[in-house]
């Protein structure tokens, strides 16, 4: 009878957990890989090229070609838990309703997170536009920047799988242009995929997304993966026999997960002002040494893997004192890491971010 509780806390779970991604699997991610996400790593498909179509010799036949598809090793970094207490009732006498509550809460929080990690994923592995400023006048003619490159990259248009993730402000000049299709003019099909319109053959998405200077972030989902899995599924564990708590039980469940993109050229992300650009220059013994082209009078911060992007005008004027950073110095981290750089104006506040994933 626990198994089968269990089982079912697991699809309430993924059912909440899927319903709120907004970088949803077949939209933003795919989901093919190889192997078990809770050994620690994946192997996921890549494939640059497609198949060549050749001409056929009758005479002589057609000697087959080598599969261009090669694989990449994606360790898995993230590792996440909820674990929360249900005081004042045993395992076995918790009310339906509020069992349903507190898993519904768990996919809700689950996604943010994986939401968040996917986004960043997004950024540090895309290609990075720059724009001057944006308006209703010139958004479409950014759009339409965005789908000539995807298109010289042979990214697919006639599946209609490419997306737009429209952060607010970016969104606002979208359905101010005349260019843009709602979604009442696509169908019922497209509404209920969460599509708020299309423009220039993206798929358009609201994403409510406050990275510093992060306009929007177009892609195809052929060209990044999720994986995801249960390490521990989601259960109401009684807590009886633990001298902290007394007549209680816990919300418990444990996923580890990983974002990669697959093809740089397939991926684009617009910030206005632009992203501070990073290079790994080397890693030894735990530590990465990044250099940015930015002037070096510039004050800079950092984090590692930060649960949030920093926002414009967010005050880091704390990390000053324990986190400063210049451009060819050491960050302590691992590969698989993501190092975030902040650059601070005078009053301490963030008016451009950059992001690297360690190698």
């Amino acid at each position: 009878m626990a198994h089968e509780a269990q089982e079912r806390y697991s699809k309430l779970v993924l059912a909440r957990l899927r319903k709120e991604l907004v970088l949803a699997d077949g939209v933003v991610f795919n989901n093919d890989y190889e192997g078990d996400p809770t050994a620690g790593a994946v192997k996921i498909p890549v494939r640059d090229k497609e198949v060549s179509a050749r001409d056929y010799d009758k005479a002589k036949g057609t000697s087959p070609e080598s599969g261009t598809t090669t694989y990449k090793t994606i360790p898995i970094t993230k590792d996440v838990i909820v674990n929360e207490i249900i005081d004042g009732y045993d395992a076995e006498a918790v009310p339906d309703n509020l069992v349903a509550d507190r898993l519904d809460s768990a996919g809700y929080s689950l996604a943010n997170r994986i939401d968040d990690d996917g986004a960043t994923a997004l950024i540090e592995g895309s290609t990075h536009v720059s724009v001057e400023g944006v308006s209703p006048i010139n958004v479409y003619d950014i759009v339409v920047d965005l789908r000539t490159k995807m298109s010289k990259a042979n990214v697919p248009l006639k599946d209609k799988k490419r997306y737009l993730l429209a952060t607010p402000d970016f969104q606002a000049h979208l359905l101010r242009n005349e260019n843009f299709i709602s979604a009442s003019a696509l169908g019922d099909a497209v509404k209920q995929e969460g599509v708020i319109g299309r423009i220039a053959g993206f798929n358009v998405y609201e994403w409510n997304d406050d990275t510093a200077g992060l306009q929007c972030i177009a892609g195809h989902p052929r060209f990044a993966t999720r994986v995801q899995e249960f390490t521990a599924e989601p259960e109401i564990v009684s807590l009886k026999g633990d001298a902290k708590y007394v007549k209680a039980s816990a919300v418990k469940g444990r996923v580890v997960f990983d974002h990669a993109v697959l093809r740089k050229s397939a991926v684009y992300s617009v910030f206005a002002p632009a992203l501070i650009e990073l290079v790994q220059s080397a890693f030894s013994s735990g530590k990465v040494t990044l250099a940015t082209a930015e002037t070096a009078t510039d004050s800079f911060v950092y984090r590692v893997n930060p649960t949030k992007r920093a926002t414009y005008e967010e005050d880091f004027s704390a990390l000053k004192e324990t986190n400063a950073w210049t451009s060819g110095s050491e960050i302590a981290a691992k590969k698989g890491d993501t190092v975030e750089i902040i650059d601070l104006n005078a009053e301490g506040k963030c008016v451009a971010v950059g992001y690297m994933k360690v190698e």
